[in-house]
């Protein structure tokens, strides 16, 4: 896309787990010409294990550690797209590593969606572990519901990605990057109050 690649920074991906973030980010990354990471990714990478066995082994404390020091190399970086873990947001000092980075979208869908893509995803089970003893769309809905405030005050633009394709979620992201009324993704600007769609 002529002229995006002039702007330089950080895309980054917020939302819940299941909202389309790694798939929707590899696709932003392509159309860029940029870079694309996972956080997750790059916990289980520098840790040797899939994030389940970081909390069964260092628990919750020891992986979001892990977590907060990805994200921070992450936002550092220049022309990338950076998927988060759904819980990075949780964490106070890595909110602004978000925003200071670049352009931040939240992908959203409700709660009933994200559990059956959860469902959907033979990944899931092995590499991700239950985070309230609820577990299930229970704790989908209660992670959701804690967590908004979070992601919407963080958010430069927000999308529901529940009836879009990942291709429809990647165009409207781009359109609403290029459209921001920022310089580049770096500088600073208002936050989005409400998720479209």
């Amino acid at each position: 896309m002529s002229g995006t690649n002039a702007r330089t920074g950080v895309l980054a991906l917020v939302g819940a787990r299941g909202t389309g973030k790694t798939t929707v980010g590899r696709l932003l990354a392509a159309r860029l010409g940029w870079d694309f990471a996972d956080v997750d990714d790059r916990v289980e990478a520098g840790a040797g294990k899939s994030v389940a066995d970081i909390f069964a082994t260092e628990g919750e404390a020891g992986f979001r550690d892990r977590e907060a020091a990805a994200l921070a190399e992450l936002c550092a970086r220049e022309r990338c797209v950076v998927a988060t873990g759904g819980g990075a947001v949780v964490r106070e000092s890595n909110r602004p590593l978000v925003t200071g980075a670049g352009f931040v979208v939240w992908l959203t869908a409700a709660p009933e969606v994200l559990w059956a893509r959860l469902c959907a995803d033979p990944a899931t089970a092995a590499r991700r572990p239950n985070l309230t003893a609820a577990g299930g769309e229970a704790e989908v809905r209660a992670l959701v519901a804690a967590r908004e405030p979070l992601y919407r005050a963080l958010a430069d633009f927000a999308l529901d990605t529940a009836a879009l394709s990942p291709e429809a979620a990647a165009d409207a992201i781009l359109t609403a990057w290029i459209g921001s009324h920022k310089t580049s993704p770096c500088s600073s600007g208002a936050r989005s109050s409400s998720p479209s769609g």
